[in-house]
């Protein structure tokens, strides 16, 4: 009797963005008093490393936002052992969104573009149906076309990200007297990065999900021009 395979596990996106992001961030942040900081930077890294191999043999699919979380404590905790500050904090916080919004614009002339990964979900489209009115349309250059389009405006949105990132680094992380004692520079800057903190999500957050609905939302009223399906025939549960 032949065994049906076992599907693979769902990704659960909370536990993907904890391991590969959140814990990361705050053993940088807070580790370097309990541990050390090369020890912390180590830690941090293991987090995303360690969930990226885990999830690839579950989902048996690399794990990009594990990518990306190494990528970004790297960054963080590199910047942070050289102990550079001011404009460099700033170059920092724009650094990351702009190596992403690179390698984002790198897969529109590839196969697999990662709007097709991003939003081509069958959780939320009913991908059978699409696929099968782009064939019989005969629109796969059009769909392709769009799909790079997207992919290409996504890229985009990540360096807007990047101009806020570093506009507002630039204003908050001033240089730091070299003068003060170790205790209170370092003081200093934790207060620096909480501003960073606190003023990203209106600065920086806000503006970047309304340039990624607005994206969604683009791509998703041109699929429904090249295949002519309805929101009900597109749409999932609907």
């Amino acid at each position: 009797m032949t065994q049906t395979p076992t599907p693979a596990q769902r990704e659960n996106p909370l536990l993907n963005i904890l391991f590969n992001i959140v814990i990361p961030i705050f053993i940088l942040n807070k580790g370097g008093k309990w541990f050390g900081s090369k020890e912390a930077l180590i830690i941090a890294l293991a987090f995303p490393i360690v969930y990226g191999i885990y999830d690839y043999i579950q989902q048996k699919k690399t794990n990009y936002i594990s990518i990306l979380g190494i990528l970004n404590v790297g960054f963080t905790g590199g910047f942070a052992l050289l102990k550079l500050e001011g404009f460099w904090f700033a170059v920092k916080e724009a650094s990351f969104p702009i190596l992403v919004g690179s390698f984002v614009l790198f897969s529109a002339f590839t196969k697999s573009p990662f709007v097709k990964t991003l939003f081509l979900n069958p959780q939320l489209l009913k991908m059978d149906i699409i696929l099968a009115s782009i064939t019989q349309k005969n629109r796969e250059k059009d769909f392709e076309g769009l799909l790079k389009r997207g992919t290409i405006l996504l890229s985009l949105s990540f360096v807007l990200s990047a101009v806020l990132n570093f506009s507002l680094a630039y204003y908050i992380f001033t240089p730091i007297a070299l003068d003060l004692p170790e205790e209170q520079r370092s003081e200093i800057l934790n207060s620096q990065i909480a501003q960073m903190t606190q003023w990203s999500f209106i600065v920086i957050m806000i503006p970047s999900m309304l340039a990624l609905i607005s994206i969604m939302v683009y791509l998703f009223n041109q699929m429904k021009k090249i295949t002519g399906l309805s929101n009900e025939e597109l749409l999932q549960n609907t």
